[in-house]
């Protein structure tokens, strides 16, 4: 589903974030990326979401390579990987309803349509009785809730989240993560980024780790 083939990536001020990187992520698989704070793990995911381009290798996801993509394939692909942020990202001079709807207005889905997947998102999260409220008024697990709903309106093939449990208690850590579980359980290939070495342990699926823009463990948690 996700495949790297000896990707480097070297920004425009010298800095290389990834060397020779090559790895593979199967069809349904769940995996975790750690490592320090700029090990590259990050720029490994906007190369996945074509917010980056790699300066050398290839990127495959789900067959395309992704170098090859015209810019009017781009909006397609991106539609095929959802993306939950640590910060949520959520605008919040908009109702829960709208925040998880935006993707569908963006791709031209009918209202009618939006309504239903935006419930239906948000019944899967725990959330439906909130989504006429300001995504303000909630608390900081269920505004990355409304995240993860957002990022699963489309239903998209992957998913991909960066540090989603990194402003939140054990607990909500938690609850959040067996969300992605249950994600995966049905088919969604899903890749996490976190440092949070308890819940990783928990789950007890495989581990990437970079250090210094290098793959160095491909495999279970030492």
């Amino acid at each position: 589903m996700i495949e790297f083939h000896n990707v480097s990536k070297r920004y425009p001020n010298g800095y290389e974030a990834l060397t020779r990187v090559s790895l593979q992520v199967g069809e349904g698989e769940m995996v975790f990326l750690t490592g320090h704070s700029g090990a590259g793990k990050s720029t490994l995911m906007k190369l996945i979401m074509l917010m980056e381009r790699p300066s050398q290798g290839q990127v495959v996801v789900g067959g395309r390579n992704l170098d090859r993509l015209r810019p009017n394939q781009i909006p397609f692909h991106r539609r095929q990987v959802g993306v939950v942020f640590q910060n949520h990202q959520l605008l919040f001079d908009r109702s829960v309803f709208d925040n998880v709807a935006l993707p569908l207005q963006i791709a031209g889905v009918h209202p009618r349509e939006i309504g239903r997947r935006v419930r239906a998102s948000l019944d899967k999260v725990g959330l439906l009785d909130h989504e006429r409220a300001n995504p303000i008024t909630l608390s900081g697990g269920e505004q990355q809730r409304v995240g993860i709903a957002r990022a699963v309106v489309n239903k998209p093939p992957v998913l991909l989240a960066d540090e989603p449990t990194g402003n939140l208690d054990p607990d909500l850590s938690s609850d959040i993560m067996k969300l992605f579980c249950e994600f995966n359980q049905v088919g969604v290939t899903v890749l996490i980024a976190s440092h949070d070495w308890s819940l990783i342990r928990s789950v007890g699926a495989r581990v990437l780790t970079l250090e210094q823009g290098q793959l160095t463990h491909d495999g279970a948690l030492q």
